[in-house]
């Protein structure tokens, strides 16, 4: 039985049949035909394989950022940054050569006189220098300090900022604002009501009395840091730690610290040489048996004049010593001031091979 409609004619040939594919022409795709195929030439208005307004390599069609960082680091910008650096480095070359040289020929001339005459330069100033007790027994003082007081900030610091970033218990949020609130708290106003405090207690003047005064000043912003450090830490890794068993010391002392190390290394310049550095607290919690190097030095400036052949190489001690700390420190401290700048697809959960690993906790 033919199904075909009395009075139709047969299909015409250009006409394709019922049921029977379409035919798709190279080079005439239709809107429907979807995108064409990788690798396949754009088709614009200037004609296939014309690139776009951003692949042509314009000038201005690259952003901002990437032009001003390469003339940054241009050759020219790099002998200023060379200049700007050796002039900031004078005075400590100064005091060097000056801490060199014979009270007398301070006297006479200038530090920049050992260029044309080198036989000026001498140890007898460090020899002299090792000869004060008062110097020696000071910067063993100063060790006795901020050693304590440094690695006191960075434990305590270190367990609070973990406790604020990934454990709950009553108020977390409003203690951890009371925190914030006691960086403003300036240090010259807590010094007679904590001196009061000390003497009542019996360690007004000693070391005791310097290092906790340091310690508590020094927590607020050690806790700030490291709370924001660690709460960027990936929450899948520390949920596959607690999975292998992990409880919460063993997930602080082998994943959380280890991760924060570079928050953890700048903290601690930080706070050395805050330290080290430090007079007020010193010259007013301190007596004559316990003073730092700070106020040592301090004490040999005589009325008419100072004692040059003391000061110059006590003062060079004094700030060498801060700066090989610096130095030796100096990736962990750029990795810690840098945390977070640039994402790291490693540390970030969504960003890609953000997916943990086995966590080894035993």
């Amino acid at each position: 039985m033919n199904s075909r409609p009395e009075g139709a004619g047969p299909p015409e040939s250009g006409a394709p049949a019922s049921g029977s594919p379409k035919t798709r022409t190279p080079g005439l795709e239709s809107p429907e035909s979807g995108p064409p195929a990788p690798g396949a030439p754009r088709s614009g208005p200037s004609g296939p394989g014309t690139p776009g307004p951003s692949e042509s390599g314009a000038p201005g069609s690259r952003p901002l950022g990437s032009r001003l960082a390469e003339w940054v680091s241009g050759g020219l910008v790099r002998v200023f940054l060379i200049v700007v650096g050796l002039f900031w480095l004078v005075p400590t070359i100064g005091l060097l050569l000056a801490s060199l040289r014979t009270p007398q020929d301070m006297a006479a001339d200038g530090w920049w006189t050992v260029f044309t005459e080198p036989s000026q330069l001498t140890f007898g100033a460090y020899e002299t220098l090792l000869e004060n007790d008062d110097i020696t027994g000071s910067l063993l003082n100063t060790v006795y300090i901020t050693v304590p007081a440094t690695v006191l900030v960075v434990v305590i610091g270190s367990l609070a900022g973990y406790a604020f970033a990934w454990m709950e218990f009553p108020g977390r949020d409003w203690w951890f604002l009371g925190v914030v609130g006691l960086l403003v708290v300036p240090v010259q106003v807590a010094l007679i009501p904590i001196a009061e405090l000390f003497g009542g207690i019996g360690i007004f003047g000693s070391l005791v009395g310097v290092v906790l005064f340091h310690v508590g000043f020094g927590l607020p912003f050690a806790v700030f840091l490291l709370r924001n450090f660690f709460a960027e830490i990936p929450k899948e890794l520390l949920e596959a730690a607690r999975l292998d068993g992990a409880g919460e010391l063993r997930l602080f002392t082998r994943v959380v610290m280890p991760l924060g190390g570079p928050a953890i290394a700048s903290l601690g310049i930080f706070q050395f040489l805050w330290v080290w550095n430090d007079m007020l607290v010193a010259l007013i919690f301190t007596d004559a048996g316990s003073q730092p190097i700070t106020v040592a030095l301090q004490t040999q400036v005589r009325q008419f004049g100072n004692n040059i052949d003391v000061l110059a190489p006590g003062a060079f001690i004094s700030m060498v010593i801060p700066l090989a700390v610096f130095f030796a420190f100096q990736r962990q401290f750029v990795s810690g001031v840098m945390a977070g700048a640039v994402p790291d697809p490693g540390r970030c959960p969504t960003g890609a091979g953000s997916r943990p690993g086995p966590v080894t906790t035993r």
